[in-house]
């Protein structure tokens, strides 16, 4: 489908990449990944066209058509969603305007025997053909169909795009390159602006996707839901393998420690043949075999390890003098845009050391009440803030908010204070800022470089509320992992809002589900969250949601406080008893080994079985309390 052959590029004289070679055919789901500057972005637009190589080849199937899904989407303001949507279809839009032109003349001439009407009634017919050849009289229905399993719903079709959030945006780009039908897609960190839902359905699109994928991701989940092979960028060379993300990385490390064991053993006779070489040498009779021992070590060829890129950013967030036991309070909050309602009737408890993420769809409000908590945009009903409360905040466009004509140096210097600016240049090392990156101007960085200059500048001030949104964005995996850590460390109160599944595993004991106008809290972690549901997409949550609308039964409660201290009371009591029955049937399975192997030596022991029973007794009034309680929970 496509070879890249010996190519190599170059910035400032030094590579990016040099001499790689690799092939893409129909059905790879390609992992294209690396650290943030490895030219993931830059093999995407050399592979769509957009960019030239400096040298090497490019070859490709005569009529290959490649669809290009960038980080950044910028749509043509004034058209409405069913109008971008349409841009998909270039040819056919071409066609029918030809077609209007056509039936316009056809109504306004009256020349009727004329050559060139006759000509109009020629062309008339063959457009026709070549419309209906391609597909025109069912795109409309076809676009219809794409959008609204994208969960665009009739209503959206004739609004603005600009009305929409920038994940929304995204599904109107996806919904164009499915429709285009393309050989070869290339997806540029499609995940970034997509909440839950979407990224499960982009995955199950993908896995049944005919033509070839390259998909540059930081979202390890997605990639090994995905993809069926893996390229590394990594230091100007390549590493790639037919495994998806997870698996490459397990067989990357055993190929590099089969390397370290060769070179060590190669070395050993490399020593050991020069020895040789020395002591045949002195000798006269001896000195034939010396020169053959030399020609053998010029031929041997130097087993090399594959370097590794090891560099990683170190992150701490201090935390301040320890806040009162409740950080945040909300009730009857509220906000709308207009007459656009965000959310209404919203109460909330943040206790100290809670840990939080937001779930939910674009647009349901997720960074607007980060936004509400931090003071940036005004509302109904009430919230407060506890005592001693001092919030850190990154926001979703975080960087945005730096200056790009200031250095990476002095964008740090104007946020330090006396009691850390001599220390500055040390954090921009720990956040990979080292030698003349600190005098780089901001404008010139990275997407993935920009976010850990914000997370450095955070890390000047000491806080004891966390808010992060999105902090992942651009984030390669490394750096993901090492500011997960860093989270896991933080000893304050902790809110994020992320739809990276593997990002919050383990960083939340509770989730804040955002959905129709309505904020809900569920006790647990993310896993917990979907385990919970029994669903696989957030789409089929909703429809669960509206089914049980439908039904009559008074379901009301479960939006009532009350009811959620009583199910977290219950679920607590359920967990301690689960716990307990763990532990009593381990020990009577014990008992059982030591009956059967030791009968003789364990009847000798004084009050065995008085003990034995004991726990069989106390196991059965432990099963009944966890069937009562199990009944209680559903009859709720």
């Amino acid at each position: 489908m496509l070879h890249i052959h010996n190519l190599s590029v170059s910035f400032g004289g030094e590579y990016l990449f040099k001499e790689i070679s690799f092939k893409l055919s129909a059905g790879n789901r390609v992992g294209l990944i690396g650290k943030n500057g490895a030219g993931k972005s830059t093999m995407l637009k050399i592979i769509s066209g957009e960019m030239t190589l400096d040298t090497g080849q490019i070859a490709k199937d005569k009529e290959i058509s490649i669809g290009f899904l960038k980080q950044d989407i910028d749509f043509e303001e004034g058209r409405t969603v069913l109008e971008e949507t349409y841009q998909a279809f270039e040819a056919i839009k071409t066609i029918e305007s030809k077609l209007d032109h056509i039936n316009q003349q056809l109504v306004e001439r009256t020349d009727y025997e004329s050559d060139s009407y006759n000509q109009l009634m020629i062309d008339l017919n063959d457009y026709q053909h070549q419309y209906e050849i391609l597909g025109g009289y069912n795109y409309q229905g076809d676009t219809e169909k794409v959008l609204k399993g994208l969960g665009f719903t009739t209503e959206d079709f004739e609004k603005q795009t600009d009305t929409f959030s920038g994940g929304w945006r995204m599904r109107i780009e996806l919904a164009k390159l499915l429709l285009q039908s393309n050989d070869i897609l290339l997806l540029d960190e499609p995940t970034n602006h997509l909440d839950i839902e979407s990224i499960l359905w982009l995955e199950s699109f993908l896995q049944n996707f005919a033509g070839c994928v390259v998909i540059v991701s930081h979202d390890k989940m997605f990639l090994d839901n995905v993809t069926n092979r893996t390229i590394e960028l990594s230091l100007g060379q390549i590493y790639d393998y037919n495994k998806p993300y997870s698996k490459f990385k397990v067989l990357r490390e055993e190929l590099r420690e089969q390397q370290l064991a060769a070179q060590k053993n190669q070395q050993k006779e490399i020593e050991q043949t020069e020895k040789l070489i020395s002591k045949f040498r002195a000798k006269a009779n001896k000195a034939s075999m010396a020169q053959s021992l030399i020609k053998k070590l010029e031929k041997t060829e130097v087993i090399e390890v594959d370097e590794e890129d090891n560099q990683v950013m170190n992150v701490k967030f201090t935390t301040s003098k320890s806040p009162g036991k409740v950080v945040i309070e909300a009730e009857d909050l509220s906000k709308a845009f207009g007459k656009d309602t965000v959310f209404k009737d919203v109460d909330f408890l943040i206790e100290r050391n809670s840990k939080i993420a937001f779930v939910g769809q674009n647009g349901q409000g997720k960074s607007t009440l980060a936004k509400i908590i931090v003071g940036e945009l005004e509302h109904g009903g009430s919230i407060k803030l506890g005592h001693n409360v001092q919030i850190g905040y990154f926001a979703q466009n975080q960087a945005e908010y730096l200056d790009g004509n200031k250095t990476v140096l002095d964008t740090m210097l104007d946020a330090a204070n006396e009691s850390n600016r001599s220390r500055v240049r040390d954090i921009l090392g720990s956040f990979l800022f080292r030698g003349d990156d600190v005098g780089k101007f901001v404008k010139v960085l990275s997407g993935g470089e920009r976010n850990r200059l914000a997370l450095a500048k955070m890390s000047l001030t000491p806080f004891n509320v966390l808010i992060m949104d999105e902090p992942t964005n651009h984030l390669d995996i490394q750096s993901k992992n090492v500011l997960k850590a860093a989270l896991n460390n933080f000893d304050g109160t902790l809110i994020l809002v992320s739809h990276d599944r593997d990002f919050l595993q383990g960083l939340a004991d509770s989730i804040y589900e955002f959905r129709n106008h309505q904020v809900k809290e569920f006790l647990g972690d993310i896993n917990d969250y979907l385990k919970y549901r029994e669903l696989e997409s957030m789409r089929e949550v909703e429809k669960k949601d509206k089914q049980k609308k439908q039904d009559k039964t008074a379901t009301s409660n479960k939006n009532d406080y009350e009811f959620q201290k009583k199910q977290k009371s219950l679920q607590n009591k359920l967990s301690g008893v689960e716990s307990k029955i763990s532990k009593l049937e381990k020990e009577i399975k014990k008992s059982d080994q030591d009956l059967a192997l030791k009968y003789e030596e364990i009847i000798k022991q004084p009050n065995f079985f008085d003990t034995y029973n004991a726990k069989k007794k106390q196991l059965e009034t432990l099963m009944k309390s966890w069937e009562d309680l199990q009944v209680e929970i559903e009859s709720l």
